[in-house]
């Protein structure tokens, strides 16, 4: 057991980062014990705050959460440090998000109108949890925070995700661009057209408060 401790994840350069990256997956793709339960300790709470945001239904984001950790065991294997260890497991994430919305949109229509227009929809801070708060959360109170996932709901998915992984995971550019495989270029014309498609939702909803207001930003 004590081996296992070279497997921690740390707070660091990104140097030291990508070189706990290789120590956590040379014990995934051994089939260690220890390696799997780390990636579900380091993983579970973001990769779950993250598909919340990007489902409509929180009461599909367990088994979606389920099928992304099911596909990081299977594929393992072919994870070749092209990006982050994080890159590389946000990016099944939204996949997986995206193919579930796709699997609604075949099988329940009608379900698919609620998501596009954002009637329905349930309060969405009920289920997150407090651990790895965002920065945007820090400055942010609950009552406010869940107009804006509310808000982030009936916004288009393609900008959603975008907006979502940029101002609330604080990915950088390059990052999301990894996530989304897409150019940097695209990645900011999707987060200008989100966060102006997040402003018009949130136009007349949010009282203004010097010391928390929050307003999107132009993509730089």
């Amino acid at each position: 057991m004590a081996d296992f401790l070279t497997f921690g994840l740390n707070s660091g350069a990104p140097a030291d980062n990508a070189l706990e990256d290789e120590r956590l997956t040379c014990g995934l793709q051994e089939g260690r014990e220890e390696a799997y339960e780390e990636l579900v300790a380091q993983y579970e709470q973001p990769v779950y705050n993250l598909v919340y945001r990007l489902l409509s239904d929180p009461r599909d984001v367990s088994d979606v959460v389920q099928e992304v950790f099911l596909k990081i065991f299977r594929n393992i294997e072919k994870f070749r440090h092209q990006s982050s260890l994080k890159t590389w497991i946000y990016r099944i994430a939204v996949n997986e998000a995206h193919n579930y919305r796709r699997w609604v949109f075949r099988h329940q229509r009608n379900e698919v109108t609620l998501e596009e227009y954002g009637e329905g929809r349930a309060g969405v801070a009920d289920m997150l949890s407090d651990e790895g708060r965002s920065p945007l959360e820090q400055v942010l109170d609950g009552e406010r925070l869940v107009l804006i996932e509310e808000a982030l709901s009936r916004i288009p998915p393609v900008y959603r995700a975008a907006v979502v992984l940029r101002d609330m995971e604080d990915l950088s550019y390059d990052e999301v661009a990894q996530v989304l495989d897409v150019s940097i270029g695209t990645v900011k014309s999707r987060i200008l057209r989100g966060r102006e498609a997040l402003r018009r939702e949130l136009l007349g909803r949010l009282e203004p408060e010097p010391a928390l207001q929050w307003s999107p930003q132009p993509a730089e």
